[in-house]
């Protein structure tokens, strides 16, 4: 097996064991959230009753003991509120979506993901709860639906605005994710995403926001923002495909930060340009590039691809020609960063699941749901990201320490002290 082949562009492998749990969080998460909203209808149901003292009649009055839902993934715990009735009417709240007796759930581990993209998506939330929580959710209202929509559209909010002035990044992924849904202002809308990765070597969420077709005018105005909210330098390298308003923006907004081209869909742009008969010999040839040892051998690899191409398949390379500095950039970085900076897998498996299972929908989805969407499922796969591999190199980068061909550049002032003593 190729070393290609084993470096999968879904990259499960990075979820591994860990989806297990972030199913189980993410289950949780979104139950309670769905509770909450129960709740707050019903005291917005009886806001108005007063006692003679003139105080609320019906508040919250802590939780019940938390329990467990069972699920295919394991056991959720929930905790479910209380409330306390002042008046002496005997008002009581009682979820709908957990009533007291719901124990199992046992399709919850196939369900979560089409709650996200189905139900937050279309609307159809009450649904999604029966799939996931089974039919005791039937009777969960159009009110707490919207509410949970809101109140997640509004985590999306408070966390755009979030203060960046300390942040600092090395590496960023970026691409424009075509999910499929329409919005309420264009047929044309896509997420725009970064994901960044910190001087420690975490993988975090950078921006979620988005754009129309991938524009330059789009993804400067996400740039822009960035700033405008205290980030003071863009990183290092940047890593997507080609066919973004991105590059423009990024050169414009942050013009330090170096290129990378994505390697997956350079391949996949150059065999599209070959027939079929030469994918494979073409597939091969384009990976002896990519996997060379140094800058050196990449390029006498590149050249022999175009010896072998050009002539009978100009198109194809030419996609090679354009982008040759950017698609080598890597090079100036640590070996032991490469697999990671070479490809935008970060963000391809992140939205598998969206490419693969949302799919056009009758209703238009309001920009805010469409972004709140985003967020939570960004969020969930968020908590099973792992640093990057060798992530001690890091401190070599931001010290303005030169990489070529993976290793450091230095002047070895330790020798030079010794033979001066």
């Amino acid at each position: 097996m190729s070393k290609h082949k084993q470096e999968p562009v879904v990259g499960l492998s990075d979820i591994g064991i860990g989806l297990d749990e972030m199913i189980r969080r993410g289950a949780r998460r979104v139950i309670e959230q769905a509770i909450d909203a129960e709740l707050a209808e019903l005291l917005e149901r009886f806001g108005n009753v007063r006692t003679l003292q003139g105080q609320r009649a019906v508040v919250r009055n802590g939780y019940l003991p938390e329990r467990e839902v069972l699920t295919a993934a394991g056991p959720v715990p929930v905790k479910v509120p209380k409330v306390r009735d002042r008046s002496g009417v005997g008002v009581k709240f009682n979820s709908q979506v957990v009533p007291p007796y719901v124990r199992k759930s046992p399709r919850v581990a196939s369900a979560l993901p089409w709650l996200y993209l189905k139900g937050i998506s279309t609307g159809d939330m009450s649904d999604a709860l029966r799939v996931l929580l089974g039919q005791d959710a039937l009777g969960l209202s159009a009110n707490v639906v919207s509410r949970l929509k809101a109140q997640w559209a509004d985590e999306h909010r408070r966390w755009s605005q979030r203060d960046l002035s300390a942040c600092r990044y090395v590496y960023w992924w970026a691409d424009g994710i075509h999910t499929g849904l329409r919005s309420d202002h264009s047929d044309g809308q896509c997420l725009l995403v970064i994901i960044g990765v910190t001087p420690e070597g975490r993988k975090e969420r950078v921006a979620i926001g988005d754009g129309y077709r991938e524009s330059k005018a789009s993804w400067r105005d996400l740039l822009l923002e960035l700033k405008a909210h205290g980030l003071q330098a863009g990183p290092r390298l940047g890593i997507g495909d080609g066919a973004m308003g991105f590059w423009a923006a990024l050169d414009e907004v942050f013009p330090d930060t170096a290129h990378q081209r994505c390697w997956f869909h350079k391949m996949g742009n150059v065999l599209n340009a070959l027939p079929k008969s030469q994918h494979s010999r073409a597939k091969a040839d384009l990976q002896a590039i990519w996997m060379a040892a140094t800058r050196q051998e990449a390029s006498r690899a590149l050249d022999h691809f175009l010896a072998s191409y050009a002539a009978k398949y100009p198109k194809a390379a030419e996609k090679l020609t354009r982008d040759r500095q950017s698609l080598l950039a890597f090079y100036d970085f640590p070996a032991e960063h490469w697999q990671h900076i070479r490809t935008t897998n970060a963000i391809e498996s992140t939205f598998a699941t969206v490419r693969h299972r949302t799919t056009r929908t009758r209703n238009c989805v309001s920009r805010p749901t469409f972004l709140g969407l985003a967020f939570k499922l960004i969020e969930e796969a968020e908590k099973s990201w792992r640093r990057i591999n060798g992530a001690d190199k890091i401190e070599l980068l931001l010290k303005g320490i030169a990489f070529k061909d993976g290793e450091p550049v230095q002047d070895h002032p330790p020798a030079q002290q010794k033979l001066a003593a």
